[in-house]
């Protein structure tokens, strides 16, 4: 399996070898208003990469949507199984290496992961997502905000990427570069949500207009 070094298998292992359920049982915010989305959009199945230990997929299972998932780790794979139920299908493995099945899914849910990519990988992430939707299929991917207090913080990477703590590399996102990634897989809204930090929730829409170039 190839990854890349900041999402290395061993950093997210040991973190929750030794964190557990270090974010709480709680869905995140951009997961409960992504929800409301789905559910008001009739959405039946979603793809959640990064999918950790399913605090943000029980949410959707909830309300009917059949999650599918994707995690490097191990562990967290064991713990969404032992909190969630057995009947949720999760592949083991980097996001880098999409895709892991052929299904098209009517909506894909990425919560807090893009922005942890270089520049290759977060071009490759949304490209292996939108060729994953169904035609008139939704992603929303939730990324961290150069409103942050830690942009600039820590070790300089390239523009805007910043080496934060243990090895994590961040890519801090603000308008113009949400556009740049994202306007040709059908963008079609940007909000503002506070995550404990400044974050953007992005909506993208497949359609015959938006054809993927990246």
């Amino acid at each position: 399996m190839v990854t890349n070094k900041n999402e290395k298998p061993e950093f997210w292992e040991s973190s929750f070898i030794e964190k557990q359920e270090m974010w709480g049982f709680e869905p995140s915010k951009s997961a409960v208003l992504t929800k409301e989305f789905f559910v008001q959009k009739s959405v039946k199945n979603i793809l959640i990469p990064g999918i950790g230990y399913g605090r943000n997929a029980q949410i959707f299972k909830e309300n009917g949507i059949a999650v599918t998932g994707i995690e490097i780790s191990k562990t967290a794979i064991e713990m969404a199984r032992k909190h969630y139920g057995s009947d949720m299908n999760i592949y083991h493995g980097s996001v880098t290496d999409m895709p892991f099945d052929e299904y098209q899914y009517d909506g894909i849910f990425c919560y807090a992961l893009i922005h942890l990519l270089d520049a290759d990988e977060r071009k490759k992430l949304i490209s292996d997502c939108y060729n994953q939707l169904s035609e008139n299929g939704y992603m929303v991917f939730t990324v961290i905000s150069k409103e942050a207090h830690t942009y600039g913080q820590g070790k300089f990477v390239s523009k805007d990427r910043y080496e934060i703590f243990d090895g994590v590399k961040m890519f801090f996102y603000d308008s113009a570069s949400i556009h740049a990634a994202f306007d040709q897989v059908g963008l079609f809204e940007i909000t503002e949500i506070n995550e404990h930090q400044p974050f953007h929730i992005i909506k993208c829409k497949k359609s015959s207009r938006s054809e993927s170039t990246v």
